[in-house]
């Protein structure tokens, strides 16, 4: 079924469409919100929030926008509000050394060492660059796309692009695998 069907068969109280909905668009939205909050607990998190919100607001849904275009803004919203309340807020972290070593698996292959660097580089950049960097090259939308979620004019977006590619360039140079 198309989105169409399911927000409608959603909105007339049929739970399998909307859970439909909610599977086709989870793995996007987890992966963003991942990358977005370093953290896949946190990224877990902001995407049933953010599902959750948008049943909610469901009868509010504006199907001139894509469904997915929609409930992207919501995620990116509760990843915004989300990096706001970690810098509010304390990390305990104890080390387990054990748990550690357990955990340890060595990369055996050149691409393991670009996709930690890579991983590496987008943490160091700025929230709004990492949005607007991932909406586009990881997720593969619009600058159209872009703006619908986010709010922001296109221009706005291109510039945060091409400022996150560069620094991204940048960073994957002093790490030496530009």
């Amino acid at each position: 079924m198309s989105d169409a069907v399911d927000v409608s068969a959603a909105r007339a109280g049929d739970a399998r469409a909307f859970a439909a909905l909610v599977d086709r668009h989870a793995p996007a939205c987890l992966r963003y919100a991942t990358r977005m909050l370093g953290s896949v607990e946190d990224a877990e998190d902001a995407t049933q929030e953010a599902f959750a919100r948008a049943y909610r607001a469901l009868a509010g849904y504006d199907a001139s926008m894509s469904f997915r275009t929609w409930v992207m803004s919501i995620l990116i919203n509760r990843c915004r509000t989300s990096l706001l309340h970690r810098k509010r807020r304390t990390l305990r972290v104890v080390l387990d050394e054990d748990a550690v070593a357990r955990a340890h698996v060595e990369a055996s292959d050149s691409d393991a060492h670009l996709r930690d660097a890579i991983e590496r580089a987008l943490a160091q950049l700025d929230a709004p660059q990492r949005e607007a960097f991932l909406l586009k090259h990881v997720e593969l939308l619009s600058y159209e796309e872009m703006a619908a979620m986010s709010g922001m004019k296109i221009s706005a977006l291109k510039m945060r692009v091409q400022r996150a590619c560069e620094r991204l360039q940048a960073l994957l140079e002093e790490d030496r695998y530009a």
